[in-house]
């Protein structure tokens, strides 16, 4: 071969390995961008990714399983009573107890106060403003033209008697009213008079709450007998049916032998929830009032309350009994004394509130600063609702500020420039004093 072609094939040798060695790059550079591309995408919608090493010593990217499982949000504990944000409270006690003045000087009402057993046959029915110092608050930072606090929906209930569960002094149709309330106010006599009759003809607080106790299980109990009577061939047919059979039974057994009432006995989650689908007196969550007269009130001493409070103490462990007076209360609203001695008529209206099991979160603005009572527990697309039906659905996220940091920084700007606006979604489960906006989609038209 002679010199020359020898010459011209290392040339064009020499041109080839140059061209291959381009290409391996271009192609090395290729495949490296669209690896980072890929990367960078898959990180941006959120997968997770974490070094791991390769059999040949080299790291490498990997990507989480994406059948890892969502974290579940924390079950919530059943509880007794209706879920709901329009729940009523009634006030509840034998004749002359001053049911009718308790409910009067709760919601302004106009109810009739006599000193006669059953002066009041239908149930009266009001309403009151929750009071709550950050409703207040929030109102002073953001200065709306229309200010809306919660509410507590009051009922007064005629007094029952002993024998009521038969009928005695229309006591079914009293039972029945209390059959529509959701908590209950039971209101106890304790204070002497001699213009004031007692249908039992003394006063006694304790035997007073066990007569209504007595009365109320009385008939949880005639209506589980009654039930199981109707169903007992249901039992049979239907294998679904033998879990709350089991159930009621056990409530019968109780009411029967016993003088615990349903809500203070033990029960496991799906035991309330079947309970639930049942109207039981005894099952209402309930709390305590005693009326004292002024002079009690005043000095802070009452013979009738540690008596009261050990009879409430044997039944229901863990309840308080709250003294008020009615003769107290109706002269400070009257300017006819001096004000001594704070009002009790706040704390039972947030007992009230609290033994309901509900709480409030606000909204705010220019235009107005709501609270809105809602059930412990509930999650923020079905907070939203309270707002609107539809948020519900078309939930996207919830902002949260805290009442505290609200407080603290002075405005809505301030605290979220500090920070202390989070967001949250579906699985957030609101807090007694959350601050929120909510973000929705459109609803989608039908």
């Amino acid at each position: 071969m002679s010199e020359f072609v020898r010459n011209r094939l290392k040339k064009r040798l020499g041109q080839f390995l140059l061209l291959s060695k381009f290409c391996i790059v271009v192609s090395v550079a290729w495949v490296c961008s669209h690896v980072y591309t890929m990367a960078f995408t898959l990180l941006a919608i959120g997968q997770t990714y974490r070094p791991v090493q390769a059999r040949s010593g080299i790291f490498s990217l990997r990507c989480a399983s994406r059948s890892a499982k969502k974290k579940e949000p924390a079950p919530t504990k059943a509880m007794f009573g209706r879920v709901g944000h329009s729940l009523k409270c009634g006030v509840v006690g034998v004749p002359n107890v001053g049911k009718s003045s308790f409910f009067n000087l709760l919601t302004n009402g106009r109810a009739r106060a006599e000193n006669f057993p059953f002066c009041t046959i239908d149930p009266n029915e009001g309403r009151v403003a929750v009071p709550d110092e950050r409703f207040n608050t929030l109102c002073d930072i953001f200065k709306p033209a229309k200010r809306t606090p919660a509410y507590l929906k009051v009922t007064d209930i005629a007094g029952l008697v002993k024998g009521a569960h038969e009928g005695a002094g229309l006591g079914n149709s009293f039972l029945n009213h209390i059959s529509l309330v959701d908590g209950i106010y039971h209101l106890c006599r304790g204070f002497d008079s001699e213009t004031i009759s007692h249908v039992e003809g003394s006063v006694d607080p304790a035997r007073d709450l066990e007569i209504i106790a007595t009365e109320l299980r009385l008939k949880d109990l005639a209506y589980v007998e009654s039930f199981l009577l109707r169903s007992r061939s249901k039992k049979a047919n239907d294998p679904t049916k033998k879990t709350e059979f089991a159930v009621l039974e056990k409530v019968q057994h109780l009411l029967s032998t016993g003088d615990k009432d349903v809500r203070t006995s033990d029960w496991g989650d799906g035991e309330i929830l079947i309970l639930n689908n049942h109207v039981l007196l005894t099952a209402k969550p309930a709390m305590y009032v005693l009326n004292v007269s002024k002079e009690d009130y005043l000095r802070g001493e009452c013979n009738y309350a540690q008596q009261a409070q050990e009879y409430v103490d044997s039944v229901d462990s863990g309840s308080q009994i709250i003294p008020f007076s009615v003769q107290y209360e109706q002269e400070l609203l009257d300017d006819a004394t001096e004000h001594t001695k704070q009002s009790a008529v706040a704390d039972i209206i947030q007992a009230g509130f609290a033994t309901l099991n509900l709480i409030r979160f606000f909204t705010v603005g220019e235009d107005e600063v709501r609270s809105w009572p809602v059930h412990a527990q509930t999650h923020a697309p079905q907070a939203a609702a309270r707002i609107h039906t539809d948020f519900e659905k078309t939930f996207i996220q919830a902002e949260v500020t805290k009442y505290d940091d609200m407080k603290e920084y002075g405005s809505e700007s301030a605290a979220k420039t500090a920070g202390k606006q989070k967001r949250y979604g579906k699985d957030y489960v609101v807090q007694d004093g959350d601050i929120i906006h909510f973000k929705t989609g459109a609803s989608k038209k039908k």
